[in-house]
């Protein structure tokens, strides 16, 4: 398959889409059905729909989700344009299935005032492709010394808080976080390393990185940082939601957190749940990240969280960067990669394909759950619901080649992988975005 371009703008009334297996975990719904849009809403879902639709896409063969949703993104929106922005982060998310994302604060400047937050909520609705929604940061410039204005930013319209990029040493003002935000219903994102642990770490630190001469970051730091969170959420009754959780301590201190009524919730990236710390190669900076790539031993603690619901959401951490910072010695270039236009086909192809996970619970970690934890009106195939919807080949073969990506990031630790399944057509109200091939 070499042809991947999308038709991003493609207006319609009222589309049915024929034949698919409808896979909607919200309502516990897994069969061949047909759905109907019609007016940016969820009209019908049943095995037979007689209705003149002014578009009809026939989707035998494929999957029928609501719309996927990535609570974690980086569309380094302002500031960081020549990374991304918003229209190119949108496009690649519309191209990996994504209806609603969330970008995170690490901007320049950090988003931590509500003039900012009102300021990209127009920007989004401007761009419109896909629903963006607005994360603010909980200290202010994310160093840790000075709450932000939080609720001031509620009212401007974030969704969540997080200093992620920077685990908050400040342990009284990381609780007066709680506090503040106890009555909001509005939850922080924890980045978990102990920062005096991790500093100047470039990977995960064990027997590779000694091989490879790289200074590590130990697991350990993670799991003090949310042991740390969990306990103060439970001193507080606050909501803590642990990013890109990688270690497998980590994952049991959530476990136990959960059977204690503490409120955690916790998500995983594609890259930790299925890549390990051999394949990180001092020449190619693709694969450096933060929390850095673990242990066969995390991937599967990871796996085995996500499958017992200790861990709620899948994400990308879409991290976009400039070819020339990558380009650089790996001890000197930024962490991160851009994950969302290759999500859906390293989960399908590592995941799916070969047993790990049904398709009812991967789905559901990417839509229902997300929308639950977040307060979204999304992830859902109900009757009146926006019109967001995903379809999917999970048959389809196709190669990772950046030449096709919207995203402004390169380095893809997954370029020239062959994967199997593709997101082929994503619906966000009225606009009916499709794969040409």
């Amino acid at each position: 398959m070499t042809n991947q371009t999308w038709q991003f703008q493609n207006k319609f009334k009222s589309l049915l889409i024929r034949g698919g297996r409808v896979i909607d975990p919200a309502n516990n719904f897994d069969g061949v059905a047909d759905v109907l849009l019609v007016d940016g809403k969820i009209a019908e879902v049943k095995p037979e729909i007689n209705f003149s639709a002014e578009k009809i896409f026939d989707a035998t063969g494929k999957i029928v989700t609501p719309g996927l949703i990535d609570m974690h993104v980086h569309f380094r929106e302002p500031g960081q344009e020549a990374k991304e922005d918003f229209l190119s982060g949108a496009k690649a998310a519309a191209a990996g299935g994504f209806t609603t994302v969330a970008t995170m604060p690490n901007t320049s400047p950090v988003v931590d005032n509500a003039a900012l937050v009102r300021a990209m909520v127009k920007r989004a609705e401007e761009v419109r492709l896909v629903n963006i929604k607005i994360i603010g940061a909980v200290t202010k410039g994310q160093l840790g010394q000075e709450l932000a204005e939080m609720r001031d930013m509620i009212a401007a319209g974030a969704v969540a808080f997080s200093d992620d990029g920077h685990f908050d040493d400040n342990a009284k003002i990381f609780l007066n976080a709680l506090d503040y935000l106890h009555d909001t219903g509005k939850l922080i994102i924890c980045h978990e390393e102990e920062t005096s642990l991790v500093k100047g770490g470039v990977m995960n630190e064990g027997k590779r990185s000694a091989i490879l001469g790289l200074k590590g970051r130990p697991t350990v730091a993670e799991d003090i940082a949310v042991a740390r969170d969990c306990l103060l959420a439970e001193y507080t009754g606050g909501r803590v939601h642990i990013a890109h959780i990688s270690s497998a301590r980590a994952v049991e201190i959530v476990r136990d957190a959960k059977k204690r009524g503490v409120k955690v919730t916790a998500e995983v990236t594609p890259q930790h749940l299925m890549m390990t710390e051999d394949l990180v190669n001092p020449v190619d900076a693709s694969t450096k990240i933060n929390p850095p790539l673990r242990t066969q031993k995390d991937c599967d603690a990871c796996l085995a969280g996500l499958l017992d619901g200790t861990i709620d959401a899948i994400v990308t951490d879409h991290s976009p960067h400039a070819v020339e910072e990558k380009d650089r010695e790996y001890i000197y270039a930024p962490s991160g990669f851009p994950g969302l236009e290759t999500s859906v086909g390293v989960l399908f192809s590592e995941l799916y394909h070969k047993g790990k996970i049904d398709l009812k619970t991967l789905i559901s970690k990417m839509t229902a759950e997300p929308a639950k934890i977040f307060g979204l009106n999304a992830g859902t195939l109900s009757i009146d619901a926006p019109a967001e919807v995903t379809i999917i080949d999970p048959e389809l073969v196709w190669t990772v080649d950046t030449k096709n990506f919207y995203t402004r990031g390169s380095h893809s630790p997954f370029v020239g992988r062959e994967l199997k399944g593709k997101v082929v057509a994503t619906i966000v109200r009225d606009n009916f975005m499709t794969l040409n091939h």
